[in-house]
């Protein structure tokens, strides 16, 4: 087990510096400096100079690389200079001072994503903490959705195999893995918030807070919650149903599943005590693939719906260029990703007997 976990651990390490540097390259070979869009239109070259050298857009690419990786990592090694780029601010950086030295310090500190362009230099640390758990609590409510209607569904449509409800679920799964979910979004934003807004009460746009009639502090609206989730969950409920049914029809025909029957067993006590739990297994991994891929698929439909997310803050940085939002968005998605994966692989690994985990 504990091999198994430092296994894991490492996998996780070298994923994420796979991420970062990827993320890194990719954003810095792009066109456009930095530096100008900071200024906006001024075009005051010394001031473009000082800008260049309090971010360190003047050092070359392998040493803002490194710097950039300093940054993140939770143990790291900054300049006691204050003229220098990378000096150790505790207001900006935080964290603890394990050991000076002649001209720098060690200190353990959280990943530093810095701050963005756009936003008055706000850390981009404040701005994720401010839009991902809107990201998350719309991923969670997704793959509930997804979960016990698909596990549902599938079910019903094991029950039914070959009839005409069996036929109508996998016609609407398929419709449901093939449709693109910003399409699905404007449709379901514009029928069951416009045409339908009587009968539901659901708007076409909204996030969980706004403002009052009043414009003197923000309210719950629990009911915005509600079409972006659907809309997010229909392909997830797509793959649970298609795959359940499958799984299903295929551990129906195990002999252990014939010996429960000869023992006296029902159809239905067989199905739900001896079959689902086998056949959930594949689920169980699609469902985690799924589930950390909304935090990035959640990106149009937050964009579309207006809801305040992760997602939506990257597409506003994506059209102002603003980079760093960018990098730290990814990267939050990317961590979030990996370590839901790791998880998943436990609890697979105590579904299913024959996984060894050392």
């Amino acid at each position: 087990m504990i091999r198994y976990i430092g296994q894991k651990f490492g996998t996780t390490l070298m994923a994420l510096w796979g991420v970062a540097s990827l993320v890194f390259f990719l954003f810095t070979v792009l066109p456009g400096d930095p530096a100008q869009m900071m200024m906006d239109q001024n075009e005051d070259s010394a001031q473009l100079e000082i800008i260049k050298a309090k971010f360190g857009f003047d050092l070359p690419l392998t040493t803002q690389y490194f710097n950039y990786l300093n940054d993140l990592l939770p143990v790291s090694i900054h300049s006691n200079d204050p003229e220098q780029f990378g000096y150790y601010d505790p207001e900006v950086y935080g964290g603890w001072v394990i050991s000076n030295f002649d001209q720098s310090v060690l200190v353990i500190k959280a990943p530093y994503f810095r701050t963005s362009y756009q936003k008055r230099g706000k850390p981009i640390a404040e701005i994720i903490k401010e839009t991902l758990p809107n990201t998350a609590l719309l991923a969670v409510s997704s793959m509930s959705i997804a979960i016990v209607l698909g596990v549902f569904f599938g079910i019903v449509a094991t029950l039914n195999k070959d009839t005409w409800l069996d036929r109508f679920l996998l016609l609407f799964s398929t419709l449901g893995m093939s449709v693109p979910s910003f399409f699905s979004a404007i449709l379901f934003s514009w029928f069951f918030g416009y045409v339908l807004h009587e009968f539901t009460g659901l708007n076409m746009t909204g996030s969980l807070y706004e403002l009052d009639d009043l414009g003197e502090g923000n309210k719950l609206q629990w009911k915005n919650l509600v079409l972006p989730s659907f809309v997010l969950g229909i392909r997830p409920l797509a793959v649970i149903i298609q795959l359940l049914r499958s799984n299903l029809l295929e551990v129906m025909t195990e002999d252990y599943i014939r010996t429960a029957y000869a023992k006296g067993l029902s159809h239905y006590q067989v199905l739900f005590k001896h079959a689902i739990k086998n056949a959930l297994n594949p689920v169980i991994t699609a469902i985690s693939g799924w589930f950390a891929s909304l935090l990035a698929g959640a990106i149009f439909v937050e964009y579309i719906f207006g809801w305040k997310g992760l997602g939506k803050e990257i597409v506003e940085a994506l059209n102002q260029l603003d980079i760093p939002v960018v990098m730290g968005a990814v990267l939050t998605i990317a961590f979030f990703f990996i370590i839901i994966n790791i998880v998943v692989d436990f609890i697979y690994a105590y579904l299913d007997p024959r996984i060894k985990t050392f």
